[in-house]
């Protein structure tokens, strides 16, 4: 696993722009509101998930967003989902829940996975994510994570991924 390290070398060989911040440990989007505020961009939550046919993905939406997991697997191409194990996660991603990112997709072997990133994340300036710890948050543009998704081997998937009505 290439960690956080091998995100930051990424990052600059690919002459990636970011922004790091460093703050308090954060385990939920209630949690990290405190944070979030002082934080320009558009902040995440990650949904790390199994379908019915054993295929994991990492689902990637604003902050505020409450995803309709009823409507998601139409929305992704996916089977029914449930939320997976946090020893598949650890196993597939390297990081613990709390620390879920997009970036964690360095990890994880090709195939092994299918990150889907919310279209407004995708098409924003700043979006915030864990650098694979939950001490830290990453600004970068939804471009920039799509290009290093690509660079990993992965096939990103963008989505409007379905909102809970009310």
């Amino acid at each position: 696993m290439r960690g956080e390290a091998g995100l930051l070398d990424d990052l600059k060989d690919l002459a990636i722009p970011f922004a790091a911040h460093e703050h308090v440990a954060v385990f939920t989007v209630a949690e990290s509101d405190a944070v979030n505020a002082a934080i320009a961009g558009a902040h995440t939550k990650n949904l790390f998930l199994k379908d019915n046919g054993g295929a994991f993905w990492l689902v990637t939406v604003p902050s505020e967003a409450r995803v309709d997991l009823k409507a998601l697997p139409a929305a992704i191409g996916s089977k029914r989902v449930s939320f997976g194990k946090a020893d598949d996660m650890q196993r597939l991603l390297g990081v613990a829940p709390g620390s879920v990112t997009p970036l964690a997709a360095i990890n994880a072997r090709p195939g092994s996975i299918t990150v889907a990133l919310d279209e407004r994340l995708a098409a924003a300036d700043t979006v915030n994510v864990h650098p694979l710890r939950n001490t830290g948050t990453l600004g970068l543009s939804g471009p920039a994570i799509l290009r290093l998704l690509r660079h990993w081997g992965h096939a990103p998937l963008v989505a409007a991924i379905p909102a809970q009505a009310g």
